[in-house]
């Protein structure tokens, strides 16, 4: 089982669950039921189509940066490494709220910015809703900065970009996920998923830095190259098999 080269499960589990800690930020999940409700007043599919580009959108974002050591050319071991430190980060800031409220900050005029320029796009139907959507995912990408930033550096662990990609495209589902339990919800529904998923998101966070910070360590350190190993050795042969086609 690849696990630092190409994770395998844990990180492709990790990769979703940071996309769905992104839509639970404190800047995010707070506007998803009223861009939710303003998509369903135009299309009855509207929150789907929305879901689906702001999905699109943080793939693409994400997939592009993971991408950019092996269109510059840069050494593996380098990028893998960068990457590693980069894990670290990303969890320690995950485990400090304070540092998330901070960077939050830094993202507002960029956010703010990009609201308005959804304000004055004036589209219509579930195809106006995905456009949107894909805007959406660009303004929040700032406000999602750590979790997203976590994603990639996951992806950039991977052994190559088809790789990079499906990690991507499950952080972007991950993301979706809240998006659509608000989505199909009831108004009422939404009031009370929004205080659950506010306290999984401030849980979640703080497992996720840690498990983050884990897998930094162990790729700085040479050690996971043994835990791969050791994986390997005592993994069923149908379990290697997958986890080293994917």
């Amino acid at each position: 089982m690849h696990m630092m080269t190409g994770f395998g499960l844990i990180t492709y589990s990790l990769a979703y669950l940071s996309g769905v800690l992104s839509t639970l930020s404190p800047c995010v999940l707070p506007l998803l039921p009223i861009v939710l409700g303003s998509a369903l007043s135009v299309s009855r599919f509207g929150p789907f189509a929305l879901t689906l580009g702001v999905m699109l959108s943080f793939s693409a974002v994400g997939t592009l940066f993971s991408a950019a050591g092996t269109t510059l050319g840069l050494n593996g071991d380098f990028v893998r490494h960068a990457a590693a430190v980069l894990l670290v980060v990303a969890g320690c800031v995950l485990m400090s709220p304070g540092v998330q409220r901070r960077l939050a900050m830094l993202g507002s005029g960029a956010q703010n910015a990009g609201h308005a320029f959804l304000d004055r796009m004036k589209v219509g139907g579930s195809g106006g809703q995905f456009l949107i959507g894909v805007v959406l995912g660009l303004v929040w990408s700032p406000c999602v900065g750590p979790t997203l930033g976590a994603a990639i550096a996951l992806a950039s662990q991977g052994k190559d970009l088809t790789e990079a990609a499906v990690q991507m495209a499950l952080y972007g589902l991950g993301a979706g996920t809240p998006m659509l339990l608000l989505g199909v919800a009831s108004r009422a529904a939404q009031q009370r998923f929004r205080g659950r998923l506010t306290a999984i998101g401030h849980g979640g966070k703080f497992v996720l830095g840690g498990a983050l910070c884990v897998l930094g360590v162990l790729a700085l350190s040479g050690f996971d190259k043994t835990l791969e190993s050791l994986a390997v050795a005592h993994s069923p042969a149908w379990l290697t098999d997958l986890t080293t086609r994917i």
